[in-house]
């Protein structure tokens, strides 16, 4: 698909069907994600694959407030076939600075204008997005509630020095209402871009 296509067509989709996604395509998915920018080439990222029934379940019942989870919204999340949740390591940040290459003696977090863990991990789950459109798939990148990252981490085994930054629901499309936050429209490039000065 022609790269302005890619990014014309790119939304999230909140609606599945039921079908298997080719493992083909996941697997080209999260290797896109592998050629986002980090800082140093740190790469303190990591890309939990659920592809099961089985698995998806378990994230679905580990991440859901008690109540939550019964409306349409939900449903048609919870038939996508794949999750994908990246996970950001401000460690491997903090150690790779530190190194001899790159000047700094400590690993003290206030070198740091901003989290670039998650900022490049968010990066790399925008490649998975867009790859996604490019296969003519569906998906949603959304958060785990704060309360639910604990019995996340504990249902999957994920150390605590990763964290979930979102994650990322994939499959085949079915019909989908538009969110209403849409109404709002997009802002147009004037409103948003400052040239030479604010």
């Amino acid at each position: 698909m022609d790269f302005q296509r890619v990014v014309a067509r790119r939304r999230m989709v909140r609606n599945y069907s039921d079908r298997a996604v080719d493992p083909a395509v996941v697997n080209r998915i999260l290797s896109n994600a592998l050629h986002a920018p980090s800082a140093g080439f740190s790469q303190g990222w990591a890309f939990l694959l659920l592809d099961d029934r089985q698995t998806v379940a378990r994230f679905w019942a580990c991440t859901t407030p008690e109540g939550d989870g019964v409306d349409a919204w939900s449903e048609g999340m919870r038939r996508a076939p794949v999750i994908i949740v990246p996970l950001s390591c401000k460690r491997e940040y903090l150690e790779r600075y530190a190194a001899p290459d790159k000047g700094w003696t400590d690993m003290d977090e206030s070198h740091w204008p901003v989290p670039y863990w998650d900022i490049d991990t968010g990066m790399a789950a925008l490649l998975m997005l867009l790859t996604v459109t490019d296969e003519d798939l569906g998906a949603c990148f959304f958060g785990i509630p704060p309360e639910m990252i604990a019995p996340f981490r504990a249902e999957f085994g994920v150390p605590d020095d990763y964290m979930p930054i979102g994650a990322l629901s994939i499959g085949h499309r079915a019909e989908d209402r538009p969110s209403p936050s849409l109404k709002r429209g997009r802002r147009s490039t004037d409103e948003v871009v400052h040239r030479s000065r604010w």
